[in-house]
């Protein structure tokens, strides 16, 4: 299994095809299959990105493939403690960086000597650059390749601590098959990707797929509702995906009604529950919708609404893709019946491998036969559609990035003013939902919510910092003592306090 491969062949049936449209520049199959080739043969072991999108994120996932190391694209949004532990965690030897990125580089270098820092784009303290180090390599192919862990991805867990979910290359070549029969895609395809691919939703759901077929991709560096617009009207994509607050911002622009969107023949979108008006306004400019649900763990195509039931199954996430099996199952495992609530069960070839480092997540994620506990509550219709009810781990979702509250509970319980807390969602219109502390002062302290929102800077990634602090007599508890997050999700609900 060599998925480099798949840029190979689609050079050899259209050499001159742009593969990867950036910047105004085009790449076509031809140069992108030398590019990783070259890539190839200057790398030696495992490797992570640091920086917003460009062609650098997908070249090194093929170049990785074709010589069996790995790649673990890093969230640009995170803060420096979060880099330090999956830096330490997956141990990759180079990491290629971005400008804006240099100074969390220097720090990590100097915490990790045997981690290489090489530049993406401008010169800095002397460190290698990546163009250069194509130019001055050599080609190279290996046909002895397993099916070995291609790509890493970091997604927290419950426990507080990131997991690195390992994906395979037949794991990313299922998923495109998934992807290509839910979505209809075609080599005459043209993505345009604004999803940040750090994420497998950004990376895996329309972005590899196409390159799978042959088809063009787009990418935006960062999204920009306005700019966005603007590159639909420019550059005539057949396809896009966008998470809720993305639309929000879309739909809320000025040149929204007036932007040709006339070369989309479908939108795609997910990571959430969509509101109805969201997806209103994409039927109503007669562009059909479709919704992807799954998870970093599962590739993530699992579970799509296909495209003309969009409107008439709102809420729903859909089917099972033709490669993913799913299950609803009770609190005793057995299948739950439909319209019956349970936890959401996921199998099928496009599973992560398990997680990096941890077998003991892994086995407690893994049912018998191979089913992945997804962790998410739902049910079936009596038609075969499934729906997401609640989340099990508690997860927010805020703008599209999961952000779990064990991550910021653990700095919550090291504050000496804070007898207990705990952290929850909070529904919000433009990010969906935003995380909100509800924290109990340790005896007579007069900690405010200022204080409270200060513990988390340069802690953790600044978009999963609480945008709210309510300050409670006490938590509500189970007669196990577990606290009630369903309660304190309704005692926030408009709460105003200092």
């Amino acid at each position: 299994m060599d998925i480099s491969r798949w840029i190979t062949h689609a050079a050899n049936w259209d050499a001159e095809k742009t593969a990867i449209h950036f910047a105004g520049e085009e790449m076509s199959y031809a140069r992108l299959a030398n590019r990783i080739a070259s890539l190839a043969g200057a790398l030696r072991d495992r490797v992570a990105h640091l920086g917003y999108k460009g062609p650098e994120i997908l070249e090194l996932l093929f170049a990785c493939a074709r010589l069996g190391a790995i790649l673990t694209p890093l969230n640009w949004r995170l803060a420096l403690p979060e880099y330090n532990f999956i830096i330490g965690d997956s141990e990759p030897k180079l990491l290629f960086v971005e400008q804006p990125f240099y100074g969390h580089a220097e720090t990590l270098t100097e915490d990790f000597p045997n981690l290489t820092a090489m530049t993406l784009d401008t010169p800095h303290l002397g460190w290698p650059n990546y163009g250069e180090m194509i130019a001055a390599a050599k080609p190279v192919e290996r046909d002895d390749l397993d099916d070995a862990t291609v790509l890493i991805v970091y997604t927290s867990g419950t426990t507080g601590r990131p997991k690195g979910a390992m994906l395979r290359q037949s794991s990313l070549f299922w998923n495109a098959v998934n992807a290509t029969l839910t979505l209809g895609m075609t080599r005459g395809d043209h993505v345009l990707t604004a999803i940040t691919m750090f994420h497998v939703g950004g990376i895996n759901i329309q972005t590899t797929p196409a390159l799978h077929l042959g088809a063009t991709v787009t990418i935006a560096q960062r999204f920009d509702p306005g700019a966005t617009l603007a590159q639909i009207a420019d550059c005539r994509p057949s396809l896009f995906i966008a998470v809720p607050a993305m639309i929000q911002a879309m739909i809320s622009h000025p040149n929204w009604p007036t932007t040709d969107l006339s070369s989309l023949r479908m939108f795609t979108t997910g990571s959430s529950t969509i509101p109805l008006t969201l997806l209103k306004a994409w039927l109503d400019r007669a562009i059909p919708v479709t919704q992807v649900y799954g998870l970093t763990e599962s590739g993530p195509v699992s579970i799509v609404t296909p495209v003309a039931d969009a409107a008439r199954r709102v809420g729903s996430c859909g089917k099972p893709a033709p490669y993913c099996e799913a299950r609803v199952v009770d609190a005793d495992g057995n299948p739950a019946a439909p319209n019956s609530r349970g936890e959401i069960q996921l199998r099928g070839p496009a599973l992560t491998a398990g997680y990096w480092n941890n077998p003991a997540a892994t086995a407690e994620s893994f049912a018998e036969d191979g089913w992945f506990r997804t962790g998410d509550i739902g049910h079936w219709d009596d038609e075969g559609y499934v729906y997401v009810d609640d989340r099990a781990k508690d997860v927010v979702i805020s703008g599209g990035e999961n952000i779990y509250p064990a991550e910021l509970e653990d700095i919550l319980a090291a504050c000496d003013e804070i007898s207990e807390a705990a952290v929850v969602g909070r529904p919000d219109e433009k990010w969906g939902e935003v995380p909100v502390a509800v924290v109990v002062r340790q005896g007579n302290s007069s900690l405010d919510k200022q204080a409270v929102i200060d513990l988390f800077v340069g802690a953790l990634a600044r978009f999963k910092h609480p945008k709210d602090v309510v300050f409670v007599a006490v938590l509500p508890r189970n007669s196990m003592g577990k606290v009630l997050k369903f309660e304190l999700r309704k005692q926030i609900a408009g709460a105003d306090n200092d």
